[in-house]
């Protein structure tokens, strides 16, 4: 029979018994394929008999010519391709691949315009009777290639962050730091005029392994967002974004980089179609680089000079603080915040000169710019050259500016959406600035009571002498205390009144409540004087006084202060507060003894009372 010419190699597939009639089986038409690209059309046999392995012929019915069958390629003649195809099998561009005993997947490489047709898969007989279909046609269209995909402007022309090397470099070079963002974009387009669908992701390979692709996220044909890998936990983070922008450009934002996104970046398009049987198929896919992304780990360094100033008054303090080391080189994706903070002693606590803020606005400590010294000229700026250097400068420098001064940095990077983020905070070494003294200024101060003897109700007069030696032109600002005793705590300490340098008085409240004033009673003697003194204002009361100096700037400097011996005020009661209070104790004694009475007389009424 029909089985006994079965060529040796087919002797291991089991045969199949009778069935129904044999049917050969294609998806249904027309399916539409990109020129270059592969085409891949499956065939399987069913309901037949014989062996398990059938083999399979194909044949093209170009348009041009529906009637003429053009044989392709054949699972057991190798000389069955016809010579328009010859080539192209041996060349293995037209082959089978079988997929499974029954199944097999014609493959066309780099398929041309010409190849559109009607294509028939034909399976030869191995039935006992000829019954059924032995073959099935499927239309397919070959259409050009019509996706296009590129690196946008914002990714290429315009670089979002350091690009070194030329722009029109297939792959730039971008340079950025930790906690930086990524920003990438790409243009897909396509004129085919199918309905068709557009994917768009972005795959990143590690420097070293350029053909290892990452994808990083992707949206998908039927437009669903994916992250893949450790960048679904960046997704997560909302680190990790994809938007479509307008019709054709996608754009990337990866927030927050890490070394180990470091690589060469890239974006894959692929164009999709729907089969008539619904699947949905890939008919083409283009990629391009879009950039070569170094991600560094911030590495600065600050300095601060001259090592020692040394400055006569009135002289321009400048101080000067260096900073080196990569982001310097990524300025202005990069900000640095930069402040000067002055100590008095190598220990002791520092207070704020000046501030240039990453916004680029500028503050000024409280000790220079305030009621008392006036607003100072204290510029902080960034200097054109060397890059990353800025200059504190101090008009007409003040015994108040020795001291120990330091510069702090912080460093920032400026996402797209301007916001900063903190990358590194670091402080030079100490800047040491003495001032040459212009002069001492030697003050004192003497408190004393012209009438030491008081009295309640009397005015308490206290003297302040004030000593004043200095070449310079000096004002004084006076201020007067009391230290009043606490029962069961140290005295506690009360500003009742001061005297600005401007001679403008500022009063407060004794401790009775009652009225006092200051005035200038000599050159350099000053009073105070509290009216109906109480027993409550009895404490211990001293005057401050501090030497003011007015700068070329027109700011004011602290010369001197000093603090002088304190005075005690007791006032002492009235003769007839000694008369009155026999009185008022007999008065209390003889009340407190009625009410005792009182009460006895009614309880024992009430007692009896209850009895009856």
């Amino acid at each position: 029979g029909w089985w006994d010419g079965r060529p040796p190699q087919l002797e291991p597939f089991l045969s199949q018994g009778p069935r129904g009639a044999r049917k050969v089986h294609l998806p249904p038409g027309p399916l539409y394929r990109v020129e270059g690209t592969t085409l891949a059309i499956p065939c399987n046999v069913s309901e037949f008999e014989g062996p398990s392995l059938q083999h399979f012929e194909w044949f093209l019915y170009r348009l041009s010519a529906p009637d003429i069958s053009i044989g392709m390629v054949s699972t057991r003649d190798p000389n069955f391709p016809y010579a328009v195809f010859g080539a192209r099998v041996q060349a293995g561009n037209v082959s089978i691949l079988r997929l499974r005993g029954n199944a097999v997947e014609l493959r066309v490489r780099a398929v041309r315009m010409e190849d559109t047709g009607i294509y028939e898969c034909y399976t030869p007989t191995t039935d006992s009777k000829y019954q059924g279909t032995y073959s099935a046609k499927v239309e397919v269209r070959v259409i050009p290639d019509q996706l296009s995909v590129s690196a946008a402007p914002s990714s290429v022309a315009k670089p979002p962050f350091g690009v070194r090397g030329a722009m029109a470099a297939p792959a730039p070079q971008m340079v950025l730091l930790e906690s930086q963002d990524l920003l990438l974009t790409c243009s897909v387009a396509s004129r085919t005029q199918q309905h068709t669908h557009l994917a768009a992701s972005f795959t990143v390979s590690a420097p070293g392994s350029p053909r290892l692709q990452q994808e990083v996220i992707g949206l998908r044909q039927d437009f669903a967002l994916e992250a893949t890998g450790r960048f679904a936990l960046r997704r997560l983070a909302q680190e990790l974004s994809l938007v479509k922008l307008g019709d054709w450009k996608y754009q990337m934002a990866l927030d927050r980089l890490r070394p180990e996104d470091s690589g060469t970046y890239h974006c894959t398009a692929g164009e999709w179609i729907q089969d008539p049987d619904g699947s949905w198929q890939q008919i083409t896919e283009k990629r391009v680089v879009l950039a070569d992304v170094s991600v560094q780990t911030s590495q600065l360094s600050v300095s601060a000079g001259p090592p020692r100033a040394l400055l006569s008054p009135r002289d321009a303090l400048e101080l000067f603080c260096n900073i080196s080391g990569t982001p310097v080189l990524l300025l202005p994706h990069v900000a640095f915040a930069v402040s000067w903070e002055l100590r008095k002693e190598a220990a002791g606590e520092g207070h704020l000169v000046a501030q240039l803020e990453a916004s680029g606005g500028l503050v000024l400590g409280q000790n220079y710019a305030n009621r008392n010294t006036g607003t100072r000229h204290v510029s902080l700026q960034k200097l054109d050259s060397p890059l990353g250097a800025f200059r504190l400068r101090i008009e007409s420098a003040q015994p108040s500016d020795v001291g120990s001064y330091h510069c702090e940095v912080q460093a920032f990077s400026r996402s797209p959406s301007a916001e900063f983020r903190p990358l590194a905070i670091l402080s030079s070494e100490a800047v040491s600035v003495e001032v040459k003294s212009q002069g001492t200024v030697v003050l004192g101060a003497v408190a004393w009571l012209p009438w030491p003897t008081l009295y309640r109700g009397n005015t308490a007069d206290v003297r302040c002498n004030v000593s004043v030696e200095s070449a310079q032109d000096v004002h004084l600002a006076l201020s007067w205390w009391a230290e009043l005793p606490q029962p069961d705590s140290s005295p506690l300490g009360v500003l009742l009144a001061s005297v600005d340098r401007e001679g403008v008085a500022q009063l407060e409240r004794p401790p009775s409540g009652g009225a006092l004033s200051v005035d200038k009673v000599g050159p350099q003697s000053h009073r105070l004087r509290l009216h109906a003194v109480q027993p409550s204002d009895e404490g211990d009361y001293h005057c401050a006084v501090t030497a003011w100096v007015r700068s070329p700037d027109r700011s004011w400097y602290q010369a001197a202060s000093a603090k002088s011996n304190v005075v005690t005020v007791y006032p002492y009661p009235l003769a007839l507060d000694t008369l009155l209070l026999p009185l008022a104790v007999g008065i209390s004694s003889a009340l407190l003894l009625g009410v005792s009475i009182l009460v006895s007389v009614t309880c024992c009424f009430m007692a009896r009372l209850r009895k009856r």
